[in-house]
């Protein structure tokens, strides 16, 4: 009876046991026909996500050298540096020690951005923990081949006595721990620091959406890297591959590699040794004369091709957040300016070509004091009669006035209108300000006295540049150019650029008659002896024009100084513009931005082997010219006019 019991009650354990093994099994077999059959689709559509990654190649930026193939700007191969928490394990201390110096981060940081953190999957239901964190980006390759280095230090030497454990752990720290993304980066670089920064600009990071993926480009931001982002970014490529556990790329099972195009080259129409030339020259009168901001252009009249541009103070490109905003912008093109007398070439060169006038007609200058539309125009200095010639020579606001009524309002706008101002110059840079001319509908009975003296319209440096070029051009206004060619990586031109003529602004002989009268200017009896160039016959205009702010109206102490001017006068290689804002220690044209122009030309010169004129011939025209047009007047003028030589309005 007991033994019949017992085997009763071990027999319903069996079936119980057996019950529930087949019920185990039962559910494990429906688990498995649900993964392998019924889901099968879509796991294995997962599986392929999580183990499959698509990378966007991102081509090279192309390069910006100057025209004899210095390079101004390039970039450089970097990485992403990242890491596994996991395989860290407890050695951040460790391995923030190692990667600090070498990244530039903190240990602190660096152990705070090792540590493993736990986040909850929804999707499956567990707690998973981060095998993946980003320590640095645009790590240079030099600094990734350091960053291996040391952490091959961390490995167990070969004959090693710490556990199997131990020194697996170890090994994998020291091989898989600290990784890059399988994808190079890039990094702009300015190997010249400084030289040009305004006109090539800079990158930044921009975010952009791919496929619905967010990623960070390198963009231009500002200059040429801006305007010829374009040409300069190339098109990207894919990478179709698969990834281990680590992120890291399983390079055998690369599927698809399409190869990007790397960005063109851009040669601009800049030499670097004389853009450096005038950034030094303009160094040493910022610090002579303290200035709010000066600025340089060197250009080839009959091009327009910009050999040098050049805006102090400055920034450095590599890091232009450094620099406050002010001296980020190119106030050459962005900033407004009365021209003050450097624009009296444009009403004189006008009436000459119209036949009003001709460089020997005098014209009386009332002793430096003259009332016309209910106001007192003034001469710096009291001269009485003087030629056309003499006007451009001494200056004088009023002989530049009185050109002016007798050219008359219509055609002065038109003159002015056809040197370029009051429209964009169309140089290839963001912020050109277009200027002010006011339509002869809304002038004031004064204004055709006071816009011939440079005042009453706004203008750029640029322009007013390009509009004394016109005259060094035999009177053909050029487009300033800026970009020679566009090329390949292996050097073969893909687009090249030819100067671009704007329209012929006066004639032939009216630009020689301007080029005679401003030959005068740098010499003793000009306003700007010190902008003369020994060996050469200089061509030039100076300008002293008072600012105004707002209601405040023409403020004290405020000037804006100038000195344009080409050399050989008649046979023009370089044209050099120079402008200072708000001058401390001086402030007429030719004496601060005079000396400036001649310290640029003779360097220059010497630099282009530009052989010098014949200098007996030269002296012997202009004291010709200037015996010739004194033999038209009195004595006492002519003593009058001695005593105020060399000095401007």
């Amino acid at each position: 009876m007991g033994d019949s019991v017992k085997t009763a009650v071990q027999l319903r354990r069996a079936v119980l046991v057996a019950t529930v093994l087949f019920g185990l099994f039962g559910l494990l077999a429906y688990r498995l026909v649900e993964l392998q059959l019924v889901r099968h689709p879509e796991l294995a559509e997962e599986a392929r996500r999580n183990r499959e990654r698509e990378f966007l190649r991102q081509p090279r930026r192309g390069d910006i050298l100057d025209a004899r193939g210095v390079l101004l700007a390039t970039s450089v191969p970097v990485r992403t540096v990242c890491a596994d928490p996991v395989l860290v394990g407890d050695r951040q201390a460790v391995v923030a020690r190692l990667l600090s110096p070498l990244l530039g981060i903190s240990e602190l940081e660096l152990q705070q951005k090792l540590l493993p953190r736990v986040r909850w999957d929804a999707e499956t239901g567990r707690a998973v923990t981060n095998r993946y964190v980003v320590l640095a980006r645009k790590v240079p390759v030099e600094t990734w081949q350091q960053i291996r280095k040391a952490m091959a230090t961390l490995a167990p030497p070969p004959d090693s006595t710490l556990p199997r454990a131990e020194q697996r752990f170890l090994s994998q720290l020291s091989r898989y721990a600290v990784f890059v993304e399988p994808w190079e980066d890039q990094m702009r670089v300015y190997p010249n620091q400084k030289l040009a920064a305004h006109v090539l600009g800079y990158t930044g990071l921009q975010e952009v959406t791919v496929d619905g993926v967010k990623l960070l480009e390198t963009r231009g931001a500002d200059g040429l890297e801006r305007t010829l982002d374009a040409q300069l970014a190339g098109v990207r490529g894919w990478r179709v591959t698969e990834v281990d556990g680590g992120r890291r790329e399983v390079v055998r099972l690369r599927d698809q590699d399409v190869e990007p195009r790397d960005g063109w080259n851009v040669v601009v129409t800049l030499d670097a040794v004389i853009q450096n030339i005038l950034e030094s020259a303009l160094a040493e009168a910022m610090e002579q004369h303290r200035p709010r901001n000066i600025t340089g252009i060197v250009l080839r009249p009959q091009t327009g091709a910009i050999l040098a541009m050049a805006c102090l103070p400055n920034f450095d490109p590599n890091r232009p957040g450094d620099a406050p905003e002010e001296a980020r912008r190119n106030v050459i093109l962005t900033d407004h300016m009365e021209p003050g007398s450097t624009f009296k070439i444009v009403v004189v060169a006008g009436a000459l070509n119209d036949g009003v006038v001709r460089l020997e007609d005098v014209f009386d200058c009332e002793q430096g004091r003259f009332a016309y539309g209910g106001r007192i125009l003034h001469d710096h200095h009291p001269y009485d009669l003087l030629t056309v010639e003499e006007i451009i020579t001494k200056s004088s606001n009023i002989g530049a006035a009185k050109i002016g009524m007798r050219l008359g309002e219509p055609r002065l706008y038109e003159y002015i209108r056809a040197f370029g101002f009051g429209a964009r110059t169309g140089l290839p840079l963001l912020g050109e300000m277009p200027g002010y001319v006011p339509p002869v509908n809304r002038w004031y009975k004064i204004s055709i006295a006071q816009i011939p003296m440079g005042h009453g319209v706004a203008v750029t440096r640029m322009q007013m540049a390009m509009a004394m070029a016109a005259l060094a051009n035999g009177g053909v206004l050029m487009r300033p150019m800026l970009v020679e060619r566009l090329e390949d990586r292996r050097g073969r031109v893909v687009a090249a650029y030819e100067p671009q003529v704007v329209r012929r602004v006066v004639g032939e002989e009216a630009a020689r008659a301007m080029v005679r009268a401003l030959k005068t200017v740098p010499t003793p009896q000009g306003t700007a002896p010190a902008a003369a160039v020994p060996g050469y016959a200089v061509a030039g205009k100076t300008g002293t024009a008072q600012k105004a702010e707002g209601t405040r109206g023409y403020v004290p102490g405020k000037y804006i100084s100038s000195f344009i001017g080409f050399l050989p006068a008649d046979r023009p290689e370089v044209l050099i513009a120079i402008t200072l804002d708000e001058p401390q220690r001086g402030y007429y044209g030719g004496q601060v931005a005079g000396p400036v122009f001649r310290k640029v030309a003779e360097r220059v010169m010497q630099y282009l082997g530009v052989p010098p004129d014949d200098l007996e011939t030269e002296s012997g025209s202009v004291a010709r010219a200037a015996s010739e047009g004194a033999g038209s007047r009195s004595g006492s003028e002519r003593r009058l006019r001695s005593t105020h030589g060399g000095r401007e309005s």
